[in-house]
């Protein structure tokens, strides 16, 4: 079984095989996590990530959905982009957030990547309530099979990292 730990700070300082990227559908950068990892990581990762735009992902990277790209300046080897779902309280899309962590975790065992680590994700702007989201990921990570020895959650404040550490404890 997989190992979660659990860390308060910034992901664009993790050192990790991959670092998880709560990206748009544009993959083109933008606020949040997705803009500290564009600004940090530098040019390399836009230009990897033009270039998917224009083989692969002509619309953009559908939701729940993953892609890799080098990790330029950053101190992983990859960058896996996932985009999340925005929360809504008419429609459950709790399935697309697992899928965010699962295909994740599909393209990190594909690159060989033996620590990952994840943000919050969908729980910034896209407004995921963090429990949920904290609780979704700690129990997809939990069932999933993988290759991958560590998933580091590393997460932006107290709040969120409560939340991830009542997930771990309440998680079968």
């Amino acid at each position: 079984m997989v190992r979660i730990t659990l860390v308060q700070g910034d992901i664009t300082a993790e050192e990790a095989d991959a670092v998880v990227n709560a990206a748009n559908s544009s993959l083109l950068g933008g606020g949040g996590v997705d803009g500290a990892i564009h600004r940090r990581g530098g040019p390399e990762i836009l230009a990897a990530c033009e270039d998917l735009r224009r083989s692969h992902y002509g619309k953009g990277l559908p939701t729940g959905r993953a892609v890799a790209t080098t990790a330029g300046r950053l101190p992983a080897e990859h960058v896996i982009h996932t985009v999340g779902p925005v929360w809504s309280r008419d429609e459950d899309r709790s399935e697309l957030l697992a899928s965010c962590y699962r295909e994740s975790l599909r393209v990190a065992d594909e690159l060989g990547a033996r620590t990952v680590a994840f943000p919050a994700i969908s729980t910034g702007i896209y407004g995921w309530p963090m429990d949920d989201g904290a609780r979704i990921a700690v129990e997809t990570v939990r069932a999933a099979r993988t290759r991958v020895e560590e998933v580091r959650f590393v997460l932006f404040d107290a709040k969120a990292h409560a939340a991830f550490a009542a997930a771990v404890a309440a998680a079968p």
